[in-house]
């Protein structure tokens, strides 16, 4: 384990699991840490890779007084994180929001990425917009701020069912539930951003290999999000797993199945 310090003097949390091949840098969603990535870190150390977690600011283990918590600076973080580690070579795989974080942090970090994994992700836009008919409104996202100040507990539950998929044991959602409640009480802030997130011109522009993984019964993120963003991309390919906005938890033998078949095709 390690903190990265940033310019301004905050700390943000990472590990970096080293192996022979390249690693994957995971990026958690919003409100989440990095330990929910446990068993596609397991799946990646099997196959020989290397992964490297990062807590996003406000998240986790990271400093919660950050002046600046928006997507973009999560995503330098992230991307100076990847520097420090010093791999020539990495994929990058977001969760929701962390989607968005890591779409900004390919642009930075340019001909290091060999691919990239969209993980029911949030880009390249969250709400409805003009051309992009899927999703809730701008209003809906800055809404859940409003929510999460009024009764903090009783949203997250709730967030927490619907983040841990239909039919999820009392054990999942707490875990899940156990992490939004851990998350600092600006990180609404960082949400915010998908009111206005519209990244389908740069995800257009990169010409590595794009994996976008959707859940069918997604109750947090469009399912439809999923497919814009593989025919967006260059070259995008969609896989659905019968999951809901978790799959790397719901069912993460399927999902590890799915992320190691495309790392062997970058290999």
């Amino acid at each position: 384990m390690a903190y990265f310090e940033t310019e301004g003097g905050g700390h943000v949390y990472y590990e970096h699991f080293r192996g022979e091949k390249f690693p994957v840098v995971l990026v958690h969603g919003w409100g989440m840490s990095g330990e929910y990535w446990a068993s596609a870190i397991e799946a990646l150390q099997a196959e020989g890779h290397g992964a490297i977690i990062v807590d996003h600011r406000g998240c986790g283990r990271s400093d919660r007084d950050f002046a600046d918590m928006s997507i973009g600076a999560i995503a330098g973080d992230v991307a100076a994180i990847v520097r420090q580690c010093g791999p020539e070579r990495v994929v990058l795989n977001g969760w929701s929001l962390g989607a968005a974080v890591v779409v900004a942090a390919a642009e930075i970090l340019g001909d290091r990425v060999a691919g990239l994994i969209l993980t029911c992700g949030a880009s390249p836009r969250y709400v409805q917009g003009e051309g992009f008919p899927h999703g809730g409104t701008a209003e809906d996202v800055l809404g859940i701020c409003s929510a999460i100040t009024a009764d903090r507990p009783g949203f997250f539950r709730t967030l927490a069912e619907g983040a841990a998929g239909e039919g999820a044991s009392e054990a999942l959602i707490g875990w899940v539930e156990r992490g939004f409640l851990a998350s600092g009480p600006r990180a609404s802030e960082t949400l915010a951003g998908l009111a206005t997130l519209d990244q389908r011109v740069l995800l257009s522009s990169f010409p590595f290999p794009v994996l976008s993984i959707g859940g069918a019964n997604d109750a947090i993120a469009d399912p439809a999000i999923a497919g814009f963003a593989a025919d967006c991309a260059q070259h995008g390919t969609l896989v659905t797993l019968n999951t809901g906005h978790s799959p790397q938890l719901e069912t993460p033998t399927a999902y590890n199945n799915v992320l190691i078949e495309f790392m062997r095709k970058l290999a």
